[in-house]
């Protein structure tokens, strides 16, 4: 299994996209295999906006245990979940390839943007088929990246998709996730699979200022920055260059930005 680092990190331009993040918005396709009491594992589950709606919505007798591979983003899901007055969810420290959790523990078994950033994601798929129950499901989202459009072109923008193509794949993730997610699945040993797709658009003043203002800060400040400048992809000058474009694009009157998602509900036998 090759190994991957997490090409966002946590900077607060990462973790200021994540808390936007509902089960509404992001979570759409699950939402009606979920009742109260049900047992829910939600991988990779970041500053815990997901889950908390999530716990909210298996309560009363249900239970979320959220983990993430990132200790420190854990805090702030605790916080999360204490904020909305939550009393049904646990955290951990794990590994989805490797998850320390016995076979058929959940009913749902949820990660979203999780395995396009993993180095084996039909493994992290067996391992989420391992503990979820039969007759359960097992729920997985991931965007795109070659597939992000947006209008008007700007071109400093096309250098920043390929850019952030090459940087994802030296840490050993997949970009194009979306499209894979139905190949990964059936390949982990699903039969019973349904593949649907959905978008988040960016195109109100406030949706375009917001966008383009984290991925500005993004290119300049995360880790995935001191990635590609470390990794020989950019130079600081150039990543400079693309958050001036990310700018110039927030500021266009007709500005619009589409973020395409695979998403795949497979039951387990």
């Amino acid at each position: 299994m090759a190994d991957a680092v997490y090409t966002h990190g946590h900077h607060e331009s990462v973790l200021r996209s994540h808390r936007w993040r509902t089960a509404a918005n992001s979570a759409a396709y699950l939402l009606g295999e979920l009742r109260p009491g049900l047992d829910v594992l939600d991988v990779g589950c970041g500053p815990g906006t997901i889950t908390a709606d999530l716990a909210a919505l298996v309560a009363p007798g249900g239970h979320v245990t959220a983990v993430d591979a990132a200790g420190d983003v854990l805090e702030q899901a605790r916080a999360t979940v204490r904020e909305r007055g939550l009393d049904n969810v646990r955290f951990a420290v794990a590994d989805v390839h490797a998850l320390d959790l016995p076979d058929d523990s959940f009913d749902v078994v949820h990660a979203h943007q999780v395995l396009q950033h993993v180095g084996d994601p039909v493994r992290a798929l067996r391992e989420m088929r391992r503990v979820c129950r039969p007759g359960g499901v097992v729920a997985a989202r991931d965007s795109d990246y070659a597939a992000f459009t947006w209008f008007p072109e700007v071109p400093v923008l096309d250098a920043w998709q390929e850019l952030y193509q090459r940087v994802a794949r030296a840490n050993g993730g997949e970009p194009n996730a979306g499209r894979r997610l139905l190949s990964w699945a059936r390949r982990a040993g699903f039969t019973d699979v349904t593949a649907t797709a959905a978008t988040w658009c960016y195109a109100s003043p406030d949706e375009r200022a917001w966008w383009s203002g984290l991925w500005a800060d993004r290119t300049t400040a995360s880790v995935y920055a001191k990635l590609a400048v470390d990794g020989g992809h950019a130079t600081e000058e150039e990543l400079a260059a693309i958050a001036e474009g990310w700018r110039e694009w927030g500021r266009q009157d007709d500005g619009w930005f589409l973020v395409p998602h695979g998403e795949v509900l497979c039951r387990v036998r």
